[in-house]
Order: C-alpha cells, then sequence, then structure tokens
C-alpha cells in the first residue's frame, strides 16, 4: 500500500519548517565567511539538487510505466521556475531574480502549502515534489538574503507578461498533448485555491489571470509598506513637513 499524503501532517509540516529555515542557515554561512566561493558552491549544490531530482523523476515515472512523451514535457509552472530561479543565482541578473521572486513564491508556495499529491512520506513522489518546490523557494529565499534582492512596481509587469507568454505556450501544449499542465484544462484534483474559481471554462482562465495578478500584488506589498515607512521617516529625520500634494507643479 502506497502512503497517502496527510495535509499539515508531520511530514508535511516538517518540509514547510525546512524551506523557512534553510535559506537562513546558508545565508549565515555565506555572511559568516565572507566568500565568495562559498555562496557559489551553494548555488551549485542547489542547482545539483534541482537538475537530479528532476532527472530521477523522469526515470522514476517511466518505471512505473508512464512512457508517453506527452506526459514528461517540462511544462508545468514549477519546471520554468526552476530554470529562471537557477539563471538568476547563476547570473546574479536582478530581472531574472525577479522572475524567479513571483513565480517560485506566488505559484510554488501554494504548491508546498496545498499540494496536488495523493502520496504521502517517504514514497519517491512525496520526497521528489518537495524537493523541487521547496528547492526553488529556497533558492529565491537565498538570493534576498545574500543578494539583497527586491522586486520594483515595474517587476509586476514585467513578470505578468512572462507569465502571459508562459501561459500561451502552456495553453497551446495542454490543447496538444490533452494533459493539463498548468491546471490550464481544468482545476487539480487536490483541495486549492483554484478549486474557488468558476466551473465554467473560459471564465476560469479569467480568474487565474486576475488571481496571478493579485499574488504578485500581494507578494509586493511588504517591499510597498518598507518604502512607504522608510521615506515617512526619512521626511521626519529632515525636520522639514512633507509637501502638500501639487505643490511644486505648474499651476
Amino acid at each position: 500500500m502506497e502512503p497517502e499524503f496527510q495535509p499539515y501532517g508531520l511530514p508535511h509540516l516538517t518540509v514547510i519548517f525546512l524551506t523557512i529555515v534553510l535559506p537562513f542557515a546558508l545565508a549565515a554561512i555565506v555572511w559568516r565567511t565572507k566568500s565568495r566561493r562559498a555562496e557559489k558552491m551553494i548555488v551549485g549544490m542547489l542547482s545539483a539538487v534541482l537538475v537530479l531530482n528532476y532527472v530521477v523523476y523522469l526515470i522514476f515515472i517511466r518505471s512505473r510505466g508512464i512512457t508517453t512523451w506527452q506526459q514528461m514535457l517540462p511544462m508545468q509552472l514549477c519546471d520554468w521556475g526552476m530554470v529562471v530561479v537557477m539563471v538568476a543565482m547563476w547570473t546574479g541578473n536582478q530581472r531574472w531574480f525577479e522572475v524567479a521572486y513571483f513565480w517560485g513564491i506566488g505559484g510554488t508556495l501554494q504548491a508546498v502549502l496545498t499540494p496536488n499529491l495523493p502520496f504521502g512520506f517517504p514514497d519517491w513522489r512525496f520526497i521528489s515534489f518537495f524537493t523541487s518546490h521547496c528547492g526553488i523557494i529556497i533558492g529565491v529565499v537565498f538570493l534576498m538574503l545574500t543578494r539583497r534582492y527586491r522586486p520594483y512596481p515595474l517587476s509586476i509587469v514585467r513578470v505578468f507578461l512572462w507569465s502571459e507568454f508562459y501561459f500561451v505556450v502552456t495553453f497551446i501544449t495542454d490543447k496538444l498533448t490533452g494533459f493539463n499542465y498548468g491546471f490550464l484544462l481544468h482545476k487539480p484534483e487536490a483541495f486549492s485555491i483554484l478549486s474557488f474559481l468558476s466551473d465554467s471554462h473560459p471564465l476560469y482562465l479569467v480568474q487565474m489571470h486576475g488571481l496571478a495578478l493579485l499574488f504578485f500584488l500581494a507578494l509586493y506589498v511588504p517591499f510597498a509598506i518598507y518604502d512607504l515607512v522608510r521615506r515617512s521617516r526619512s521626511t521626519r529625520g529632515s525636520g522639514e513637513p512633507p509637501l502638500p500634494l501639487g505643490a511644486g507643479m505648474a499651476g
């Protein structure tokens, strides 16, 4: 009998705990050693784990009789997120980080909290699922802690456009293969936030776009609050009252 996944059972809570703790532990190594070499070693280790896990997963599902190419394409959002976070870690590019942040935290975090997964620990599919999804989140947070990366208002626009590109490519792939990559053909079997969306497929897709945008905005809120607080403190520290709205503008 294969073990059944228990939402927020001990294995699930352990995974969530490790996802929170590990990026801080890895960042602490970099802070303590102040070594660029140590940072590269950690980046290499995280990348190797993500790639190896993906390869082993493909071998595993083939051994279970899933041999059709339609079911083995790297078209889930977490597959794209895995590539993006590795590129961001190796290149140190802010634009790649933006995509990794919104996809990694917005999409992958939901998968960690409400996984579409029937198999519990110690089944390999449980281990592989959380290794890939949690590895993406760990990589994103590690970049934020070690390189002080963060999103900006225009980041939301850029990432939303990238998300539209993913949507178009994946929707075409789903129609051609009949496989539900990205949950664009129908809702996931397991309960998730997508379960609250409409049963009408066209409306469901529209609502998915709106939900994605709401997630992006929510993920930017902490940085918006930080900027407002810092700006307020800077204004008070200067001893000058803030200018009224419209002051200094040509009448």
